[in-house]
């Protein structure tokens, strides 16, 4: 059979179509067609793909669909033999014991999962009978969002052979008149040219995108695998009518407000600056480069401020100043002169970029506070309900604020509520070499002003979505949409309110900007409102707390359930023929990380080798590898704990935390442990397992391909993390004869170890993670408590307070325990499985220093799959080795997702033993 060797890559595409093929010889995707229909921005994308088995035997079929996140799905089905499968949407919690089923079972769980900046990927199979054909057929629907004076609907398709019934057909009907309509990407190539064809009347317009198998094979983004790329259709409607475009019919209606002509408003804007240690090397650099481009594009009219913070605030200047020559030239150098350091205060440098433009009192200009980090709040008040609700106080509705979260470190949930809490947008900046230009790219969104205190007024109308924004600016678009009381369209009157410059406009030219349509359009409007309606209820619920959060969520379900909407409320459950797993979709957060990885550890069963020889020792894998090693584990069963000495002996009184206040201070004298032990352990003593426990990890690869994962066996102690030289820096003021006080900065280095011991009770994973600071302070930590210790002085802290200690700054919330120690900073996540708390320890902030060791510190995986039948095959360091398809659990995030993983051995994954980070005390 001939072998085919492809390189696995990650596909940072804005929207992508998957249908994976193993190998062309078993399946042969006969016919591929993407059709889109866009009606006033709204569209509805439907994937078919049709397969036949050309094997023998029976052959598991897989389909592969990634969609843009702002997407909901909406239907799905298979037909086999006639018979037509389809996809039923259930709430989640409904959803979920079938899905639970699956995964124990080790089968394929159908989930959704982030893929790149705006993709969401989800996958299902089929088994299918020698020489039969299965057709797959999924629709999403999502509200096109205007940028920048245009609309963008991107397609891609990778369907990893050629096709010879390839179709890709886009329609487009505007009844405001398409303005001009492009088709971009990277399938628009002049290799590619002749097999568009793009039409355009006034108010309807098509592409068709019909490359011969030759061409799929030929063009640039092509080759054996066929076709690899995207097509971007680009356009803009006419705006004739300052009120915009309603369009009504029996019941309800959808109004697109975007006037021309107008005026800019002069802007007073104030952007605040992470220059935390976390924000070292390129990112830094990235936020200079743009920062220089975004004064540049400021106009003369414009008032602007800079904010640079790590646990100080830094100024430019105390006050907004004009944008003049002289000025920008001014910022530039302190932009250019910004050094990453220190700890993360958000609170107080968002705090004083709210004073810097509630201090401005321009008549006639608008305010806007831009905040970039690319962390969690780790120094000043780090409590995130307290940081909200001081700058919802301090901004008071006047302005709105915008935060651009740097990465995936960053806590985006946190951002997202606080700007939504002051009517601003939340993005993500994407660590990539085009990070300063996606910074430029939000800044332009936002850049021009046009309208301010805009309210949206319907006379007749009920149940409408968003009527309240705060500014409007030139290129975007404020879509409301809602009911027509008893539908009564007679009586439905709109009309809208803003100013401009300190003059308030009305615009209700109603004779040209409303028409209605009969009855076979009612069904696109309702569900345009249903769509905006559910989009702005997960954002409310977001907000809110309480009852107002319950009934929030249960109006924002109940309407997913209605029309069909894959949601983070719901699941859709994907039914086969019967003998076959049932896949349940899940649709996943923004904030959600995208899957890194880290290692595994192994038990050597009684008698046999284990470490260094010793019967019945432990072990732990890992190459010697250095990036952010973010551990992964496969839920699983089991009794008992390994007893763990402390460091020289074990207490003969387990400690309980109701034995202690909290805070309460106690030494050796309080419990029978010798004199000399220089630390303090609390075992639990448990029954050791009859047999070894199995667990599953998943080893990420570096593109983002499905990662590597292995079984082994046991519990132990594991190194996590070791830095022999953390620089850890410090102010110290002091007052002198001769001088006035002075502050000086020193530097302090010292050694840092972070030991993990894991549990065995289900879905385990860390029960304690022990933290050495040189060798004279130490923190444990557990899932409901933290110890520390200084020389034979030991604390328990249970609360959620900020906690220094020596050299480390601990800070406790709901479900992470953020720590800080130089320019280190790790994550320890707390999951419940099953009612059993769990940790897991993510490397959030790697140091400088390339001098680490130890499962944290361990960097990806690289490989190629060169055989995917009969049996799979991975290529390793020119070695090649047998691999299945599985499953595993991403305990990184919260709540912890599944992920589709290669399955092998550890010695084949890691390329080395796994006795390397064991360690026998915590």
């Amino acid at each position: 059979m001939e072998r085919a060797v492809m390189k696995i890559t990650l596909l940072c595409l804005l929207l992508a179509l998957v249908a994976s093929l193993p190998n062309k010889d078993d399946w042969d995707i006969y016919s591929f067609h993407i059709n889109s229909t866009v009606t006033s921005r709204y569209a509805v994308t439907t994937i078919t793909s049709r397969v036949v088995n050309r094997m023998d035997e029976s052959k598991e079929i897989e389909f592969h669909v990634r969609i843009p996140k702002n997407a909901f799905i909406s239907k799905f089905k298979m037909l086999i033999d006639g018979q037509e499968y389809d996809g039923i949407v259930k709430a989640k919690e409904q959803a979920q014991q079938q899905y639970t089923e699956a995964v124990s079972r080790g089968q394929s769980a159908g989930i959704v999962s982030s893929v790149g900046r705006t993709l969401e990927e989800f996958k299902t199979s089929v088994t299918i009978a020698s020489h039969k054909k299965v057709t797959f057929e999924l629709t999403y629907e999502e509200l096109l969002k205007r940028k920048l004076g245009k609309y963008e609907l991107q397609i891609h398709a990778r369907p990893m052979q050629p096709v010879k019934d390839f179709k890709v057909d886009v329609y487009i009907n505007e009844r405001a008149g398409i303005n001009f309509i492009e088709v971009q990407g990277g399938l628009s190539t002049k290799d590619l040219a002749n097999a568009i064809t793009k039409t355009h009347a006034d108010k309807q317009a098509s592409v068709s995108f019909y490359p011969t198998v030759d061409q799929q094979k030929t063009c640039d983004a092509c080759g054996n695998d066929g076709l690899n790329g995207d097509l971007v259709i680009v356009y803009d409607v006419n705006r004739d009518s300052s009120l915009g475009h309603i369009k009504k019919s029996d019941g309800y209606f959808v109004h697109h407000f975007a006037p021309t002509g107008l005026p800019r408003i002069p802007k007073n804007v104030v952007f605040v600056i992470d220059q935390s240690g976390s924000m070292h090397g390129r990112k830094i650099q990235q936020t200079r480069t743009a920062l220089i481009h975004i004064l540049n594009d400021l106009a003369e009219e414009d008032y602007f401020g800079l904010i640079s913070f790590d646990s100080q605030i830094f100024h430019w200047k105390r006050e907004l100043v004009q944008a003049t020559k002289a000025n920008l030239e001014g910022a530039k150098v302190f932009a250019r002169n910004i050094v990453d350091r220190g700890a993360t205060d958000i609170n107080a440098a968002v705090l004083q970029g709210a004073q810097m433009l509630n201090a401005q009192t321009r008549e006639g200009s608008a305010s806007i506070l831009i905040l970039l980090t690319d962390g969690d709040p780790t120094t000043g008040v780090t409590n995130l309900e307290k940081i909200q609700s001081n700058v919802k106080k301090a901004i008071a509705g006047k302005f709105p604020l915008h935060c651009l979260g740097f990465g995936f470190d960053v806590n985006f949930e946190f951002l997202e509520k606080m700007a939504l809490q002051n009517h601003g947008m939340a993005r993500r900046i994407y660590e990539d070499s085009d990070a300063d230009l996606q910074l430029q790219g939000f800044y332009e969104e936002v850049a021009t002003p046009l309208l301010t205190d805009v309210t949206m007024i319907y006379i007749g109308g009920t149940n409408v979505t968003q009527t309240n924004f705060s500014q409007y600016y030139n290129g975007s678009e404020i879509v409301v949409a809602g009911q027509i009381t008893d539908n009564n369209i007679e009586t439905f009157t709109p009309q809208v309110l803003a100013f401009s410059n300190n003059r308030e406009i009305v615009f209700s030219d109603t004779n040209e900007a409303t028409e209605s349509s009969g009855a076979v359009s009612d069904s696109h409007i309702q569900r345009v409102w249903a769509y905006l309606t559910v989009k702005q209820l997960l954002e409310k619920e977001l907000q809110s707390s309480g009852a107002e959060r319950e009934n929030v969520k249960n109006e924002a379900l109940r309407l997913s359930l209605k029309y069909s909407f894959v949601t983070p409320l719901t699941s859709m459950v994907v039914t086969k023929p019967l003998g076959e797993t049932t896949d349940v979709l899940h649709k996943p957060k923004e904030g959600a990380n995208p899957s890194q990885w880290q290692p595994p550890l192994q038990y050597s069963p009684p008698g046999q080798p284990g470490l260094q020889g010793v019967p019945g020792g432990y072990g732990i894998p890992g190459p010697p590898m250095a990036l952010p090693g973010i551990l992964y584990r496969m839920p699983t069963r089991g009794i008992g704990a390994v007893p763990h000495p402390g460091f020289g002996g074990v207490a003969t009184k387990v400690l309980q935390s109701k034995d202690l206040q909290m805070g309460q201070s106690f030494g050796p004298a309080d419990y029978d442990i010798p004199a000399f032990f220089p630390t303090f352990t609390v075992p639990v003593m448990v029954t050791p397992p009859q047999i070894p426990l199995p667990h599953r990890f998943l080893l990420k690869t570096a593109d983002q391909s499905p990662p590597l994962c292995f079984d082994i066996s046991g519990i132990l102690s594991l190194k996590l993390f070791h830095h022999p030289n953390s620089v850890f820096k410090q102010r110290i003021s002091a007052l002198s004869m001769h001088r006035p006080l002075l502050t000086h900065l020193f530097f302090f280095v010292l050694e840092l170890t972070v030991n993990g011991e894991l549990d065995a009770v289900n879905n385990g994973g860390f029960r304690r993670i022990g933290i050495h600071l040189n060798n004279d302070h130490y923190i444990e930590v557990y899932p409901k408590e933290i110890i520390t210790q200084q020389g034979h002085t030991v604390e328990i802290h249970s609360g959620q307070d900020l906690l220094t200690f020596g050299s480390a700054t601990v800070i406790r919330r709901d479900k992470e325990i953020n720590i800080t120690v130089g320019d280190t900073r790790l994550v320890i996540l707390i999951h419940d499985e099953g009612g059993e708390e769990l940790l897991w320890p993510v490397l959030r902030q790697r140091p400088s220093d390339t001098n680490v060791t130890g499962v944290l510190a361990l960097q990806p995986a690289v490989y190629e799959v060169v055989q995917q039948t009969p049996s799979a095959k991975l290529k390793i360091n020119n070695q090649e080795f047998d691999v299945t398809r599985s499953n595993a659990v991403d305990y990184t995030v919260v709540p912890s997702v599944i992920v589709s993983c290669w399955l092998t051995s550890a010695e084949s994954a890691l390329q080395r033993s796994l006795n390397d980070f064991i360690v026998t005390q915590l």
